[in-house]
């Protein structure tokens, strides 16, 4: 394969181009029904892990649209019918409902929906393509089950953070609940 410089070779710069020329199309069209101005967002092919891809607005400052470069590589097609317009509907959700609502929410489904594409929080794709590295889960329970937490979100409670669970609504708390029969 021909290269072209450090950013990649002429296939994958080829690549990114289409993912900028998909993202341009659909902000012009949810412009156009949404009736509102959605900010030319910085494009970046920068994300790694699990994520395909991420929607980083700010009130004041640029929007960034960040694609993880290993998952498009593995599943272009799908990655152009459905991360691209996820992430695209972010933008102009946020721009047209503000940015307190939910990420996932209604006006996020509906714009999916407009574009063609079914409204699902998370992609299907194989994951043995990125990064060997996987995150470590740790036990937490709340008053009704046991949950298990990345060490991501189990560093954020050790810092303080709190979750809580969708079905009780109580905080979860480390380890696993002290009423299970095997409980270590």
């Amino acid at each position: 394969m021909p290269t072209t410089s450090h950013h990649g070779t002429a296939d994958e710069q080829a690549l990114q181009q289409t993912v900028r020329e998909r993202t341009r199309h659909l902000l012009t069209a949810a412009e156009s029904w949404l009736r509102v101005a959605i900010p030319e967002p910085q494009i970046l092919f920068d994300l790694r892990g699990r994520a395909a891809g991420q929607a980083r607005l700010a009130p004041r400052g640029p929007c960034i649209i960040r694609f993880n470069p290993v998952l498009l590589r593995a599943n272009r097609a799908s990655f152009l019918a459905d991360t691209v317009p996820h992430e695209v509907a972010h933008l102009a959700a946020f721009a047209r409902h503000g940015l307190r609502i939910r990420p996932h929410g209604p006006e996020w489904q509906a714009i999916m929906r407009y574009f063609g594409v079914k409204p699902e929080r998370c992609h299907r794709y194989d994951l043995s393509a990125t990064s060997g590295r996987t995150l470590r889960e740790f036990d937490y329970h709340c008053d009704c089950r046991e949950h298990r937490l990345s060490s991501i979100r189990h560093n954020r409670a050790l810092a303080g953070g709190i979750y809580i669970c969708r079905h009780c609504a109580t905080p979860l708390r480390p380890g696993p609940r002290p009423d299970r029969a095997d409980a270590r």
